[in-house]
């Protein structure tokens, strides 16, 4: 027993004379190779000041939305007499310094903006040739955050800490609360004001840059003359650009804007499939390197692509506080908390989330007319909610909450596209539990859905697009189909279709049909009865007199 006991005590001795001796070592190796001894906890000094003194010194940076949205809020913000700069679309290289500067864990959309800022603030200091104490004094990046089970709610921290890290420590961030509206905690020396005309000229141009590219994307599969779409675009966003920096009526340039539209040569009768990008928001919405420049990639395929508008992911946030609030009323006596409804009129709260929601379609309705976007639908955020409980808890926010669960139920059972795909970022907790979790039943429910959950991570590329374009084949199939069950319906050939389509109004790029099916070139052919029969005849006449 006792020869027991010391052989134990001799092999305790040795274990801790060898971790003694591997700690001297460690140590001695640490001091050869410059490694900081004396280890202590990052702190985030929140340097957010943007004094009124400044203001016409400091440049605003901004980014993260769609190239035509960024730049449209650059000339509106310049309007309202800031200096703006908006930031590129983030490519690869800003995820390489993502990942450089970042902490290890974050998911694609930090790595994307993070390394964007980055990428731009050496460039200012290596080619441009601005100090860093420059850098630090006269710029500044303002972002959206919000609270939610995932990496954004602490965003604006990862910036900080990879700008401290890649040598602009003291830069400002901005934080702009998406869901604090005009609550925005900017104190009462601050240049930013964030009012009820702040608020009012940022919600119209987000509006005008969404119509813009569901313009763009409604038009370019059909353009007979490639390149035609995007430089009307790039006019239009010019000609809006001009009168909002210099606070200009709008609607003599919409009109302009939607003559530049109506000016595209377009074939309405080629058989394209409908393709739906849902997903997470920055993902689907980022027209870069973030996701593989999907869009473009789609259209290159053959597809007509269904993009999101940020208007909708607006009125999202706005269903969600009429939710919340309606779930709150019966807890009023002892709902004391910050958002809570204790001293507060909840009938009013709920008027004012109910004129907000029709102030701000009525808006969209108004420019989209006025530029040519028509029978341009907004989605029902009720309709969207209802459908998707059965599957997914409205009270559940990530991401984009339940809506992902509703678009893809509606674009199935309304035959709204022929093939849905839901892009997400790697490391993305909350949309990859909708994508690869629930929407597994979604699709067992609907076996006529076409669905593909993608995931981006920066590389990979070509396994993403061999992926979509196998279930683009299927699409295309389906598109086809419903092209030729509408031929038979109207008892027609595909010559006497284009036949009587040269000089009819399926020549004009702004003319929406009717919808019934998912494939534009279908639902063209079910919207022929008005003029049909009398340009079937003028062709006809022309063909006689010809021969």
């Amino acid at each position: 027993m006792n020869v027991a006991i010391n052989k134990q005590q001799d092999d305790s001795r040795k274990t801790s004379a060898l971790e003694d001796e591997l700690l001297r070592f460690q140590t001695e190796q640490e001091r050869v190779l410059g490694i900081q001894l004396e280890k202590s906890q990052w702190f985030d000094p929140v340097p957010r000041q943007f004094l009124a003194k400044d203001k016409a010194e400091t440049t605003i940076l901004l980014g993260g939305l769609t190239m035509a949205h960024d730049y449209l809020v650059e000339g509106a913000m310049r309007g309202l007499g800031y200096r703006v700069q908006h930031l590129d679309c983030p490519d690869n290289d800003a995820l390489r310094f993502g990942k450089e500067f970042g902490n290890r864990g974050q998911c694609n959309p930090t790595y994307f903006t993070v390394g964007n800022l980055i990428k731009h603030l050496q460039h200012l200091r290596d080619v441009e040739g601005k100090s860093k104490d420059e850098i630090v004094r006269n710029y500044l990046f303002m972002t959206a955050g919000s609270c939610g089970p995932c990496r954004f709610g602490t965003y604006v921290t990862e910036y900080r800490k990879a700008l401290r890290d890649a040598g602009f420590d003291g830069f400002r961030v901005l934080l702009f609360q998406q869901t604090d509206g005009l609550k925005q905690a900017t104190g009462g020396e601050s240049a930013l004001k964030l009012d009820t005309s702040f608020f009012i000229t940022f919600v119209k141009t987000i509006v005008l840059g969404d119509i813009l590219n569901a313009l763009a994307y409604r038009i370019r599969p059909y353009e007979v003359e490639p390149g035609a779409t995007d430089a009307a675009v790039e006019r239009c966003k010019q000609y809006l650009y001009d009168a909002l920096s210099q606070r200009k009526r709008l609607k003599p340039v919409l009109r302009k804007c939607r003559q530049e539209m109506r000016a595209i040569n377009v074939d309405k009768l080629q058989v394209k499939p409908k393709v739906s990008i849902i997903g997470e928001f920055w993902a689907m919405t980022t027209e870069g390197d973030g996701n593989y420049q999907l869009q473009r990639f789609l259209e290159q395929e053959g597809a007509e692509v269904d993009v999101q508008s940020v208007t909708a992911w607006i009125l999202y946030l706005i269903w969600c506080s009429r939710y919340d609030t309606l779930k709150r009323m019966s807890l009023r006596s002892t709902d004391g908390g910050g958002a809570g409804l204790k001293g507060k009129n909840p009938r009013a709260m709920l008027r004012m989330l109910w004129l907000a929601d029709r102030g701000l379609r009525a808006i969209f309705q108004t420019y989209a007319k006025a530029m040519g976007l028509y029978h341009y639908h907004l989605p029902d955020m009720d309709e969207i909610a209802n459908i998707a409980q059965e599957h997914y808890d409205n009270q559940l926010r990530g991401g984009e909450g339940h809506m992902e669960v509703g678009k893809l139920i509606l674009n199935v059972k309304k035959r709204k596209v022929n093939m849905t795909i839901s892009v997400k970022p790697f490391g993305c907790m909350p949309s990859s539990g909708v994508s690869d979790g629930v929407q597994s039943l979604i699709t067992e429910r609907y076996p006529e859905a076409i669905f593909l959950p993608i995931e981006t991570t920066g590389d990979g590329a070509i396994n993403v697009y061999s992926r979509i374009q196998m279930m683009m084949f299927k699409a295309k199939q389906a598109a086809q189909k419903e092209f030729d069950e509408a031929l038979m319906k109207k008892r027609l050939t595909v010559e006497q279709l284009r036949a009587a389509a040269k000089g009819s109004k399926l020549s004009k790029p702004l003319r929406v049909s009717r919808h019934v099916v998912a494939c534009s070139a279908a639902n063209a052919v079910y919207g022929l009865p008005r003029f049909f029969k009398q340009a079937f005849s003028r062709s006809i006449k022309r063909e006689l007199e010809s021969m």
